[in-house]
């Protein structure tokens, strides 16, 4: 009996040890919701696989892509020639790099302000103005193209200058939106306490409302950049026999190379074309998240 006893003894601790360690260790690298991941991986190449492809087909020929070969090709060095230096998309980038940065800027500015008037001055009519405000928002540019178009290039002369294409976007009823709510969550007391201190709207809206904004900035600028980055219709309209041109309008261009498609040459500059706003988000990215989130700590 003592020797049963002193079995049973020395077997229990083990046996609730091995009871302890959990699954087996195969398991341990397994999720537990497999199949989530198999699916959300799944969805990535999908996603992701017209960009490796057009990737491929920068740095092949006509012929490796008729042949849908799944490898990179042998005219990388060609395409980049006839995209950069014969077709002068590196300078059609610098140009829309300039654009995008000009009405980045003034947008948010603009926005700022705006934001600004709609939450802390009181004047006749205001709910009226955002009201049209709001609603340039359910109309596209291109319903308004060809008014746009009469009063720049005719009223205005600019037909074919880099503020025909730079000025008419400057205001933005997103901008004034997204930092008017966002001003509206912001504590009264904030603007309550500026007065006392004697700071006029403009010291309050740069030591202050700005500070507490930069998630808003960050979020509107990935939006007007990217924007302004893929515009193609406005330039196309309004360039015509102008010097300035943007990349989307060079792009186009990429269509015939020696009379016919040259695909080679056309997914590079695509390719090409799509790393400057990419970087941007990068960039921004932390800020463009927090940008949206409907808080009143942002």
């Amino acid at each position: 009996m003592a020797e049963l006893s002193r079995q049973i003894g020395t077997v229990a601790p083990h046996d609730r040890t091995t009871s302890l360690t959990g699954p087996p260790s195969w398991k341990r690298f397994v999720p537990e919701r497999w199949y989530a991941h198999v699916i959300l991986w799944i969805a990535c190449l999908l996603i992701g696989f017209p960009l490796l492809y057009a990737a491929l087909v920068s740095t092949q020929n006509n012929a490796q892509v008729a042949n849908f070969v799944l490898s990179p090709g042998s005219s990388f060095a060609e395409n980049f020639q006839q995209v950069m230096v014969n077709r002068y998309l590196g300078e059609y980038m610098l140009n829309t790099i300039s654009l995008a940065v000009v009405i980045t800027i003034g947008k948010t500015i603009l926005s700022l302000l705006s934001g600004l008037a709609f939450v802390y001055f009181r004047f006749p009519g205001k709910w009226i103005v955002f009201g049209f405000v709001l609603a340039t928002l359910m109309m596209p540019t291109e319903i308004l193209i060809i008014g746009l178009y009469r009063y720049v290039s005719g009223t205005l002369g600019w037909g074919g200058t880099f503020q025909a294409l730079a000025v008419p976007f400057l205001a933005s009823a997103t901008g004034t939106f997204l930092f008017r709510q966002h001003f509206s969550n912001l504590p009264a007391e904030l603007s309550e306490a500026a007065q006392m201190d004697g700071a006029n709207p403009l010291q309050f809206l740069w030591r202050v409302l700005i500070p507490m904004s930069w998630n808003t900035i960050g979020a509107l600028a990935v939006i007007q950049f990217v924007y302004s980055w893929n515009m193609y219709l406005w330039p196309q309209l309004i360039m015509q026999g102008g010097d300035f041109q943007v990349v989307q309008v060079g792009l186009r261009t990429l269509l015939a190379v020696d009379t016919s498609i040259a695909y080679g040459p056309l997914m590079l500059g695509a390719v090409i074309a799509s790393i400057p706003p990419v970087i941007v988000f990068i960039i921004l990215q932390k800020q463009f998240m927090s940008g949206f989130q409907i808080t009143t700590d942002k």
